[in-house]
């Protein structure tokens, strides 16, 4: 059906938001490319999450517990400053919605398994014909080529294949993954910043590019050390605890009442805590002198200080070394590091307005811009919400009795 002419959009613009002007269509679901896509609209870009009608990204119905509405926290927690609307790209006619939003746009982000953006017609090949300036992003398991790129992945099995899980945990106990799901964010960050690197790029080429991040990607380009180990030992790396591959002692040690870190990451480190311990004769033993002695010997060195730090308080413990300039501190849960008054100070925990929740808690801004800081623009959409207002926005506000009949909404 032929759409009728575009039109100016009528977002207003946020105030002091340095992506203010980018429009970004966000056609992910889940966690990395949604993540991605929340960063954008925090520094102020126009994100139009386009959703499946009926049901919409995957998190907003998946996890399992809910506060007063339909959409999951899991949702709510990765999508604030977007606008939906819910378009079925298996119709041509939801098509041509989107490749009428991909002419305004400057990137697009989706994290769908190689191969199915091609059968939507959505693909880097069909829209940049569209758009040349676009910059897309496409999110996958574990990238667009290699033997793998065809699997299915989440978060737990990119850790698992990229050697992360092998690294986790304590020696010779079940496998671990790390707490976070690194390469679900990571890829989300990662993909963020190709996508910045490209817009700088295309104000010197006048043309956008695609980007291909994966989970896998994230996971492997996170293993700083690990690898590191790798090469220069030939051994693949193996889990620690808590303890650092690079520096010892290093790790949580267990007080009389509970558990605390410490870094005494060099040697003024290390010798300021001998004088603390008055033990001399730690400092001066042969298996210890070094970085490199106390790495060849680390359980031994684990062992000698666990006898110490266990005769006293954690909180005696974390005071003193903090008293003498040692890194040190508690092992908070979220109840006590969201709820402490650094958290507060540093505005790690805000409150957001949202139309059926009244207010939630969401995670602040972790990049403190000093001139244009990140801000909430807008709560997470409700599927849909923005409808009529982004076809208002495109020219079809007239066309979208015509569009619903072409099945362009769902059925």
């Amino acid at each position: 059906m032929p759409l009728p002419p575009d039109s100016t959009s009528s977002r207003h613009p946020a105030d002091a938001s340095p992506l203010d002007g980018l429009r970004v269509l966000d056609l992910s679901q889940v966690m990395a490319g949604p993540f991605c896509c929340m960063l954008l609209g925090d520094m102020g870009a126009d994100v139009i999450k386009v959703e499946p009608p009926g049901v919409g990204d995957q998190t907003r119905k998946s996890m399992g517990f809910r506060m007063k509405g339909e959409d999951s926290p899991g949702f709510l927690a990765l999508n604030r400053n977007k606008r939906s609307i819910a378009l079925d790209l298996k119709s041509e006619a939801g098509r041509l919605v989107l490749h009428r939003l991909v002419e305004t746009a400057d990137i697009l982000v989706e994290n769908a398994r190689p191969g199915v953006m091609k059968r939507l017609h959505a693909d880097y090949d069909t829209v940049s014909k569209i758009n040349p300036r676009l910059i897309y992003a496409s999110i996958s398991g574990f990238g667009q080529t290699g033997p793998w790129a065809t699997r299915p992945g989440f978060d737990l099995i990119a850790q698992a294949m990229s050697g992360v899980l092998s690294a986790t945990g304590t020696l010779g106990g079940d496998p671990v993954k790390c707490g976070l799901p690194v390469a679900d964010l990571g890829a989300g960050m990662f993909a963020a910043y190709g996508i910045l690197s490209a817009v700088v790029g295309r104000e010197r080429s006048g043309r956008g590019q695609y980007i291909d991040t994966s989970l896998f990607d994230a996971a492997v380009a996170l293993s700083v050390w690990e690898s590191t180990e790798y090469w220069a030992t030939g051994n693949s790396p193996q889990p620690l605890g808590t303890a650092n591959r690079m520096s010892a002692p290093y790790q949580a040690f267990r007080g009389a009442d509970g558990y605390f870190v410490i870094g005494a990451a060099n040697q003024r480190l290390w010798l300021k805590l001998c004088g603390l311990l008055d033990r001399p004769d730690i400092r001066d033993d042969p298996r210890f002198l070094e970085n490199v002695d106390r790495m060849n010997n680390r359980e031994e060195l684990a062992e000698v200080l666990q006898r110490i730090f266990v005769q006293k308080p954690a909180d005696h413990w974390v005071s003193a070394l903090l008293d003498i300039g040692v890194p040190a501190g508690p092992i908070n849960d979220y109840h006590r590091a969201l709820g402490s008054d650094h958290a507060q100070a540093r505005e790690a925990a805000i409150r957001i307005p949202h139309p059926v929740e009244g207010e939630f808690n969401a995670l602040g801004f972790a990049a403190k811009l000093s001139d244009t800081p990140a801000q909430v623009h807008c709560a997470p959409p409700l599927l849909d919400q923005h409808r009529d207002e982004l076809l208002a926005e495109l020219g079809l506000e007239s066309a979208q009795g015509e569009l619903a009949a072409a099945g362009a909404f769902g059925s």
